[in-house]
């Protein structure tokens, strides 16, 4: 066989399988790295704008749906002290009534969080109708005779400041008190050492017989159940958390008839009581530089115009039955929050019990969207030259490959083509046929 046919046959043989393999195989590569480039840069945009209109109204009606699954939560405890008018007034049924109701709470027990079904009532009492407590349940437990207390005057209630037994006798047959939230205040010192809000919300309704008046029955609400509502919850996030970060400016927190902030990732700001019963002041413009200099920080919107003049707005408009979205200055970052009322009333606070708030830092959180957008195109790039490194490499492993296949089919069609026999067959050249 001529040298010529060799290289005929090599370059025919190369040809088909650059034709069958690498031209498919590029291809693929082509199209694989630049899906990855789309999918970047898809990726990259809805990053960035996250927080755009469309985004902001999912936000909203996220908050209207959790105020309104906290509203039915209260209605479902009013109805609770109600069915506890109708039970034996025994220690066994009280104790029984307060370990049947529970509900799940998120706890956090050295490194490990779980679940458990805590009970909701952390105190339930029946009182005659001069307040003096007659069955007490405390943590489950029942509380021995001689350790029950006359509550008619507030200074002897559990928190030295709460009338709802003067509160509860007042009513009529079937209406219920509910309390503010109450508990000893938490410093920024003590919440930063890992301490945590403790307190009740109690309910309270007046029991009558024949003789007109025969007592109270109240139920405190732990304070946990109606906190974990927003606690565990990031506004731009379907995925809940244990604790969310208030550094991140991405959290919910929930805000009563008052004013004052009932629930909130830094408990520093949550309303509480000194050790005396009275409430800790809320910051205004007058005492913040002080208070804050002290560690305590309560927040009560109405007083917050020096802040920022939106904040005694939203609770007002929210106070006033409506949801909405609001931009404001907060701590000198730009706040976005979606607000929308928790529709339960009561004699207290017949405009509803307060509202719920999703707040996002629009800064902070700008400044991670850059920072995910850049990770993303990173990502891509990487993986774009990696593919084309991959396609490279696999081509020239391949043409070898090929070289090696073609000059193994040639040796083997040499050795199979007889003497003298070249000029026939498949591979015959005209141009060296000699004129006879």
């Amino acid at each position: 066989m001529t040298e010529k046919t060799k290289d005929k046959q090599h370059f025919t043989v190369a040809r088909v399988f650059f034709l069958l393999i690498v031209i498919p195989l590029s291809l693929m590569a082509i199209l694989i790295a630049n899906g990855i480039f789309k999918l970047g840069v898809t990726v990259k945009e809805r990053a960035v704008t996250v927080l755009d209109q469309k985004s902001q109204e999912e936000i909203k009606i996220r908050t209207i749906n959790l105020a309104d699954e906290v509203a039915n939560f209260l209605a479902e405890r009013k109805k609770d002290v109600l069915i506890a008018t109708i039970i034996p007034t025994t220690e066994t049924a009280f104790k029984r009534f307060v370990g049947e109701n529970r509900k799940g709470l998120w706890v956090k027990e050295g490194d490990k969080i779980r679940q458990v079904l805590a009970p909701l009532y952390s105190e339930m009492s029946y009182i005659d109708k001069n307040g003096n407590e007659i069955i007490k349940i405390v943590n489950g437990e029942i509380v021995p005779k001689d350790k029950l207390t006359n509550v008619s005057s507030p200074a002897r209630t559990t928190y030295r400041s709460e009338e709802y037994f003067t509160k509860a006798k007042e009513l009529n047959k079937g209406e219920v008190y509910v309390s503010p939230l109450t508990g000893w205040y938490i410093s920024r010192p003590e919440f930063d050492q890992g301490k945590r809000f403790s307190g009740v919300v109690r309910f309270a309704t007046p029991i009558y017989g024949k003789d007109g008046l025969q007592g109270v029955v109240q139920v405190a609400l732990d304070a946990r159940h109606l906190m974990s509502f927003t606690d565990h919850v990031v506004p731009t996030s379907a995925t809940s958390v244990y604790e969310a970060d208030a550094s991140s400016g991405n959290y919910a927190y929930m805000v009563d008839y008052r004013g004052y902030v009932i629930s909130h990732p830094n408990d520093y700001h949550i309303v509480g009581l000194s050790q005396d019963g009275s409430l800790v002041p809320h910051l205004t413009q007058e005492n913040s530089g002080e208070l804050t200099k002290a560690g305590k920080e309560v927040l009560n919107f109405n007083y917050l115009g020096f802040l920022d003049p939106n904040l005694p707005e939203i609770h007002k408009e929210a106070m006033s039955g409506k949801s909405g979205m609001k931009t404001y200055k907060f701590g000198g970052h730009t706040k976005f929050v979606a607000y929308a009322p928790i529709k339960f009333s009561g004699p207290e606070f017949p405009s509803g019990y307060g509202w719920i708030g999703m707040g996002v830092d629009v800064e902070k959180f700008n400044e991670l969207a850059i920072k995910t957008s850049q990770n993303i195109d990173k990502e891509a790039k990487a993986w774009t030259t990696t593919i084309i490194l991959i396609l490279i490499i696999s081509i020239v492993i391949l043409f070898l490959i090929a070289a090696i296949l073609a000059r193994g089919i040639a040796r083997s069609i040499a050795a199979e083509v007889p003497p003298g026999a070249e000029g026939e067959g498949p591979f015959y050249d005209d141009e060296e046929e000699e004129d006879k």
